[in-house]
């Protein structure tokens, strides 16, 4: 499919057009579905752009070709714009390759001190499903591994009234894990403060960042995370990564790109 922009005597096909638009109606269905889901990120505005373009582009082709053969440069601008889309769109799908090539085991070897479960969103004071997940592989560890400490990490998300840590809490209790054994760390709005806060409440009492720890989060987390917590001064971790759920999987993984890239920004890692 040519679409690198208009040649004399060349018109892009039909097909091509009807394949933009069908490509273009997929994406933005699936994002306008997360988002009565309640999931809005970078990972779903993004797809949604580029969703909006290749919709305008099938429906428009020929007054846009029109206008770009108008003037020499507009072509050569479209062109490098293009380029551009395709190298990003390329370094995209590399980063997806690394993630999954890089998704660590939830079983290990080192039998861990201490279990830390990071928070992501709860609507209406309920775990959301990529908590949900998160907080099933934590039970599983901590029975493959009842000698560990427990910490739900999450403070109160914006217009919520319940910490991330009491659902979490509450939802590893109704799955049947001792409450006892869990640790709620209830202030933190970051994964950066999500991973120094609860080393404070473990060093009260008595337990230091040196131990072995698992770091229980999603699956496209477990990278940054694991950066995050070297940072943090945790010096033995061993991310765990819960599986997200495939409807918002791969808009979730484009968040995380862009994310990566911000946080390199920030120097959070």
């Amino acid at each position: 499919m040519d679409i690198s922009g208009p040649t004399p005597g060349r018109h892009r096909p039909r097909t091509a057009r009807w394949l933009l638009l069908a490509i273009g109606l997929l994406l933005l269905v699936d994002c306008l579905y997360l988002v009565t889901v309640k999931v809005t990120h970078l990972g779903v505005i993004v797809p949604a752009v580029i969703a909006t373009v290749l919709i305008a582009l099938s429906l428009f082709a020929e007054r846009w070709h029109r206008w770009l053969r108008g003037r020499r440069w507009r072509l050569l601008a479209w062109r490098l714009v293009l380029a551009g889309f395709f190298l990003w769109l390329a370094s995209l799908l590399v980063f997806f390759a690394v993630l999954q090539r890089l998704q660590p085991s939830a079983a290990g070897d080192a039998d861990p001190r201490v279990i830390v479960v990071l928070g992501s969103s709860t609507p209406n004071g309920q775990a959301s499903p990529t908590l949900a997940e998160r907080l099933k592989l934590a039970y599983s560890l901590a029975g493959q591994h009842p000698r560990a400490l427990v910490v739900v990490s999450g403070g109160t998300d914006f217009k919520q009234k319940i910490p991330e840590a009491r659902v979490m809490a509450d939802y590893l209790v109704g799955l049947g894990l001792d409450a006892a054994r869990i640790s709620l760390e209830d202030q933190s709005t970051s994964t950066y403060e999500n991973l120094v806060f609860s080393a404070r409440l473990l060093e009260a009492a008595g337990v230091k960042r040196d131990v072995p720890m698992v770091l229980v989060t999603s699956d496209f987390h477990t990278l940054r995370a694991g950066w995050i917590a070297s940072k943090a001064g945790w010096s033995q971790v061993r991310p765990a990564g819960a599986l997200t759920p495939l409807y918002m999987r791969y808009n979730a993984w484009t968040r995380e790109y862009f994310a990566c890239f911000s946080g390199w920004l920030l120097r959070e890692y």
